[in-house]
């Protein structure tokens, strides 16, 4: 089972693919969005979002932004 990850910036889409997981920089610490997550909407802080994708591990840095995970989807509004 994947993740759809879908992430957008002011200037328009930055990414959407089919991921394993997801890692966030949350408020407070990193957390990971595994498939069947419970459903959330949650600020992020500048750090970087980590996923893998078919075994690779890729990361995009971000300043901040928001997130919300649900029905096995995470979408993410962020400044880069």
């Amino acid at each position: 089972m994947t993740i759809a990850l879908h992430i957008l910036s002011p200037e328009g889409t930055l990414l959407q693919a089919n991921v394993e997981l997801v890692t966030l920089p949350g408020l407070l610490s990193p957390f990971t969005v595994l498939p069947g997550h419970a459903a959330l909407v949650t600020a992020l802080t500048e750090g970087r979002i980590r996923y893998v994708v078919e075994g690779r591990e890729e990361f995009l840095p971000i300043r901040e932004g928001f997130a919300e995970v649900r029905d096995n989807t995470v979408t993410v509004c962020v400044e880069v």
